[in-house]
């Protein structure tokens, strides 16, 4: 896990070296024609020239620019490893579990809120209901704390989709003023038109410097997310995979739960098992083989004195 880290963070630097040497190359270039020219426009006088509608482009553009970035980084932090699932949390809750402590578990889990402990939470909600119950809890929640995390990173795809469209927008608004004053002074000055068009033509570069970026990073945080749920998966998997649910039948975990009603459980004295008042969890007599609730003394079917 920690060898991946650096490699996803170089793979960050590299997208943002790329974007910013690429914008900086266009900027340099358009300023070497400028001063060649002699007009001295630079990239503010051209927004500011080309009128209400130019600004709102390059406002858009702008703005789409900003969020792309925002949204990187907002990945690049939530799809690690250690933060679905922190190591301190897993060792925490594999204490709680092993031991019983079921309700301090999901006490635990409901303080925390990242996939391990949301999915965790579910799963230990369903104890009572048996391992079946508990499986589909996982798979449930499952699905749905990865949609929600995978929804951030959607949008990364949208901007790749919708910055050259509105680049696109900009040079043809801008194409369109420039063949009206061709259409009413001629074309008397070629490299006038010739440096109208090109100028037009920057809206269309600028998208496409924030849709590169864009799609790269949408393709690298989705193969990321899916390897970094898996983990997080399979260690949900083995915190519940030794749970006697057999044993825990009715016990109810969550929000229902009275700690008048902590018991313990056969197999585990060393600790007891939360569950609701008027929950009564149940096994069968070690003398008799009759069914008793956990805790009860003596058998009610042999007259054992047992000793939980």
């Amino acid at each position: 896990m920690t060898s991946t880290t650096p490699s996803r963070w170089l793979k960050l630097l590299s997208l943002v070296l790329i974007s910013i040497f690429a914008v900086s190359t266009g900027f340099a270039q358009e300023e070497a024609a400028a001063d060649a020219s002699g007009e001295g426009h630079s990239l503010l006088d051209i927004i500011l020239d080309g009128g209400p509608a130019i600004i709102l482009i390059w406002l858009l553009i702008i703005g789409t620019s900003v969020v792309m970035v925002t949204f990187i980084i907002q990945n690049a932090m939530t799809f690690k490893k250690d933060r679905l699932a922190p190591p301190p949390l897993v060792a925490a809750l594999q204490q709680l579990i092993s031991t019983g402590n079921y309700q301090e578990a999901w006490e635990t889990c409901n303080a925390n809120k990242n996939y391990l402990a949301n999915v965790t939470k579910a799963a230990l909600t369903r104890i009572g209901r048996g391992k079946d119950a508990v499986e589909s809890a996982v798979a449930e929640h499952g699905v749905r704390e990865a949609t929600v995390l995978r929804t951030r990173n959607s949008y990364l795809s949208v901007i790749g989709v919708v910055s050259p469209m509105i680049g696109l927008l900009g040079t043809v608004i801008g194409m369109i003023g420039a063949f009206a004053v061709m259409g009413t002074t001629g074309v008397s000055d070629p490299k006038l038109l010739a440096g109208k068009i090109g100028e037009v033509l920057v809206a269309t570069a600028s998208g496409l410097f924030i849709a590169i970026p864009a799609f790269v990073a949408y393709y690298i945080f989705r193969n990321l997310s899916q390897s970094s749920i898996v983990f997080a998966d399979d260690i949900v998997n083995e915190l519940v995979i030794d749970i006697p649910y057999d044993e825990l039948a009715g016990v109810q975990i969550g929000q229902n739960f009275s700690a008048a009603g902590t018991v313990p459980v056969a197999g585990f004295p060393q600790a007891g098992v939360p569950r609701a008042a008027g929950a009564a969890a149940m096994t069968n007599c070690p003398i008799c083989a009759g069914a008793i609730s956990v805790g009860s003394s003596p058998c009610p079917h042999c007259g054992s004195v047992l000793s939980w």
